[in-house]
């Protein structure tokens, strides 16, 4: 009766370790140390005028960032990764959303924010650049769902922003974070996908 009991001990045990590893797995779609920041309701106007929300996006894995077409430092390489990232997703035939939040949209329009992107791709299908709102709510909705600090300086034209490129789920849930102006790990972004879709 002994060795019985044991076993039945035995099989509870490797049964409960075998639970926790795949609750563990299900928790972070396989992102070590997820962020989870959750991001905020939104619906804003894109490029083409259009009202572009996160209803769009549900269900969708995108990759965000934040820039302006004024920008004199770091949007141009952020804006020229962002659109090699888009081209190497589609070579891997990933189902990817880009969402470009404008950090000035009292100035960019979409028409500047079509014209902006279109220097760098020529495909706008899957990337949509975004305003339609004021600097204080994207100041708001930056550091409420991503934890970034967007800040224009009084009397400056240009505006103080976070440089990163965020990895978010269908969920809405931002998972991870990467340099989007130097040494942009395509790669790792797009084993990240590869673990979330």
């Amino acid at each position: 009766m002994t060795n019985v009991g044991e076993n039945v001990k035995r099989i509870k045990f490797f049964v409960m370790i075998a639970l926790i590893f795949i609750l563990a797995a299900c928790g972070n779609s396989g992102i070590a140390n997820p962020l989870n920041y959750e991001v905020s309701d939104f619906s804003y106007v894109n490029q083409n005028g259009e009202d572009f929300s996160l209803k769009d996006l549900e269900g969708k894995v995108w990759i965000a960032d934040m820039i302006f077409t004024q920008c004199d430092t770091v949007c141009p390489p952020m804006t020229a990764h962002m659109a090699k990232l888009q081209g190497m997703v589609k070579e891997e035939g990933l189902d990817v959303e880009f969402v470009s939040f404008s950090v000035d949209p009292e100035v960019d329009t979409p028409e500047m924010l079509k014209e902006y992107a279109e220097g760098y791709s020529d495909d706008l299908s899957n990337w949509h650049l975004l305003t339609g709102y004021t600097l204080n709510e994207i100041t708001v909705f930056a550091k409420d769902s991503f934890a970034a600090l967007v800040a224009k300086p009084e009397g400056e034209d240009q505006v103080v922003h976070m440089t990163k490129f965020y990895l978010v789920d269908q969920n809405g849930t931002v998972l991870k974070d990467y340099d989007g102006v130097s040494d942009t790990p395509y790669e790792e972004i797009i084993a990240d996908i590869k673990k979330v879709q």
